[in-house]
């Protein structure tokens, strides 16, 4: 059963989706994330590009982040995004839609920014360093944005990232790698 580690919802209990369509991320790998991140989410404006549960979102919040986007392909992923934030009682602070990652960067573009970005695909997609690169150009971004990269056997090669400093890379087995960048702009 996962929950929310810490913050005004700590202990709360998430409710997961059936079957082996979405990967939550780990306890370990989550607390992991949120150590490096602690200092650094009071009133950022989150997404949650793939939230399947939305835990990563619905943590930063229980955190003091102010505001998280929930995007995600799945219909049944949303609906248990919706029931988590209500169970957290964080749900006033959320916005929900389904809809392909693809889709969600080309019409939010020039719409809204984000300073917290959790981008955890399904690792068949491998898709991290193109959803980033979609971000970036669709100025999706705020100046000073971090942002998780979670990936599996995709190889992420951080450094050639332009306008990204890596924080921290991590790797938690031989399946899943954590990057944290800094967003520093164009260069």
């Amino acid at each position: 059963m996962m929950r929310i580690i810490t913050g005004s919802a700590k202990g709360k209990k998430l409710a997961t989706l059936e079957g082996e369509a979405t990967r939550p991320t780990s306890e370990r790998i989550k607390e992991a994330i949120f150590s490096s991140l602690q200092f650094d989410i009071e009133n950022r404006a989150v997404l949650d590009l793939f939230a399947g549960s939305g835990q990563m979102g619905l943590e930063a919040l229980s955190r003091g982040a102010a505001s998280a986007m929930f995007i995600d392909s799945a219909t049944e992923a949303i609906a248990v995004c919706k029931e988590n934030a209500r169970r957290t009682d964080l749900f006033d602070k959320c916005r929900f839609l389904v809809s392909d990652y693809r889709n969600f960067i080309r019409k939010a573009a020039g719409e809204r920014r984000f300073d917290l970005v959790f981008i955890d695909p399904p690792y068949a997609m491998a898709c991290c360093t193109e959803a980033l690169r979609r971000l970036t150009e669709a100025d999706l971004l705020l100046k000073g944005a971090l942002v998780v990269l979670e990936s599996g056997e995709e190889t992420i090669d951080a450094e050639a990232l332009k306008g990204f400093e890596v924080q921290k890379k991590t790797a938690y087995g031989k399946k899943t790698a954590v990057h944290i960048l800094l967003y520093r702009g164009e260069e």
